[in-house]
């Protein structure tokens, strides 16, 4: 498989000027989505001899990417347990992670994994395709307000419930099992004129459902507390608001829900400093090269040295 089509790396040199790569290149460093290789690939360019880098994915197909090079190890796991699979290969802090948390082009690309509307496949959606869940069973076992939860959710559709009304009622017709089954079943929902914007917010969801994205990104930024030394970097690349705002939201305050917390003196407590206080998006010219930067957004934090602990002492 030839990493460079199988995806190529959005935002790379920001994303290794935001890691401070360059000022610490025997550094260990974290590619928490692997992938097919394209970040790692710059990481390791820059890195010495005594640099290394980890990279996670839990997708089977990224293990044909592994570059020859020794300071590299892959860990073909889920990156919501990072923070555990690094423990078990002795590394106990890190100095930057760094996550793409877009779909791959590969995958796109790839009719039978189900992510594309663009070709019939059938309807898996599975980052893992070893886990027991696919898109197929979300559609066919979920009920009416569980497919308008995930719509409204993830999707962020105008009317959720009629597109679960609408699938419940083609189910009872036939099973909805390959993509453009469930993109008919969904025709008549579509506004007119954003057709395509609209089942990409469908597929969008039920990708988000059937991985658990969120919850695994809100699992991976928690561990980033405890990996990253103090100074160290992390750099997440987002490309929908869901993603985005949790990630916003957590390297401003340390939490999900935005809550600043204070001392006496009234010093913001927080486990990370922003870089930059709006992402950082691709250039004009990598939009033109690169069709998944268009959306892509970059954010970046430097670790403090305040723990969690000190933060709950400091409120308490």
């Amino acid at each position: 498989m030839d990493a460079a089509a199988y995806h190529i790396p959005v935002l790379a040199p920001a994303s290794l000027k935001g890691l401070g790569i360059y000022n610490k290149q025997d550094g260990v460093f974290v590619d928490a989505t692997f992938g097919g290789g394209g970040h790692t690939r710059q990481i390791l360019e820059t890195l010495d001899a005594n640099g290394r880098i980890y990279g996670m994915d839990q997708d089977a197909d990224a293990r044909d990417n592994i570059p020859p090079d020794e300071r590299f190890a892959l860990i073909p796991e889920n990156f919501r347990h990072m923070r555990n699979f690094l423990r078990q290969e002795g590394v106990r802090h890190v100095d930057g992670i760094l996550a793409d948390l877009g779909v791959s082009s590969h995958q796109f690309d790839t009719g039978e994994r189900g992510f594309s509307i663009r070709y019939d496949g059938p309807l898996d959606m599975r980052m893992n395709q070893s886990q027991p869940i696919s898109a197929t069973e979300v559609i066919g076992t979920y009920t009416v307000p569980e497919l308008t939860r995930v719509f409204r959710q993830y999707g962020e559709l105008k009317r959720p419930d009629k597109a679960a009304y609408a699938i419940e009622a083609a189910r009872k017709e036939a099973p909805i099992e390959r993509t453009q089954q469930l993109i008919q079943a969904l025709n008549r929902q579509a506004p007119r004129g954003k057709e395509n914007q609209y089942f990409a917010q469908v597929f969008q969801a039920l990708r988000i459902e059937v991985n658990d994205e969120l919850g695994a990104l809100q699992a991976m930024l928690l561990s980033s507390i405890e990996l990253l030394e103090e100074g160290g970097r992390l750099a997440i690349i987002s490309y929908h608001s869901l993603e985005d705002r949790m990630v916003k939201h957590f390297m401003r305050s340390g939490n999900f829900e935005d809550t600043i917390h204070r001392d006496f003196k009234g010093k913001a407590l927080c486990p990370f400093n922003l870089l930059s206080r709006k992402a950082i998006v691709a250039d004009n010219d990598e939009q033109a090269t690169n069709p998944r930067a268009r959306s892509a957004r970059l954010r970046i934090a430097e670790r403090t040295a305040l723990s969690t602990e000190d933060i709950q002492k400091a409120i308490a």
